[in-house]
């Protein structure tokens, strides 16, 4: 199972130190996901995210987390399973035009990020079947979505 962290200030913060802190606080959580590591953040904004990625879905770099939306508004870290996430695909790829249509990988990780792209958070999270937790960072609005749904 993955695991991801983060942190988030009203005043922002040093790019440098950010940097430490994610990568350490990430690097706890090794056993959690031996696969990957990632971490993203925006010193500006004041949040930075990171993941361990334990590789099940897509063994690919496609599933490399913290990952941006295809219009680079979302960021996201993810844990967990979405077990109805090819029925998703399929309803977006019925709703994309074909450019939009064209996935990276083949994790749920990117599903859920063009559903939220496409139908918003909360439709996104109604149409979800499974167990997970989600950060999500809206860099447009500057919010920030935390969930935890375990069915």
């Amino acid at each position: 199972m993955c695991g991801f962290t983060g942190f988030f200030s009203l005043r922002g913060f040093d790019h440098t130190q950010a940097s430490a802190v994610l990568t350490r606080m990430r690097d706890t959580m090794i056993h959690r996901g031996p696969d990957d590591a990632g971490l993203w953040f925006d010193a500006e904004a004041g949040i930075g995210m990171a993941h361990r990625r334990l590789s099940i879905l897509d063994l690919s770099q496609a599933g490399h987390q913290p990952m941006k939306s295809v219009s680079g508004r979302f960021m996201l870290v993810f844990n967990g399973e979405i077990y109805n996430h090819l029925s998703i695909r399929r309803q977006l790829e019925e709703s994309f035009s074909a450019p939009q249509a064209g996935w990276l990988g083949h994790s749920d990780t990117e599903t859920l990020l063009s559903a939220i792209e496409y139908w918003g958070f909360e439709k996104m999270l109604k149409k979800c079947v499974g167990m997970f937790a989600i950060a999500l960072w809206d860099r447009h609005e500057r919010v920030l979505s935390l969930s935890l749904i375990h069915i």
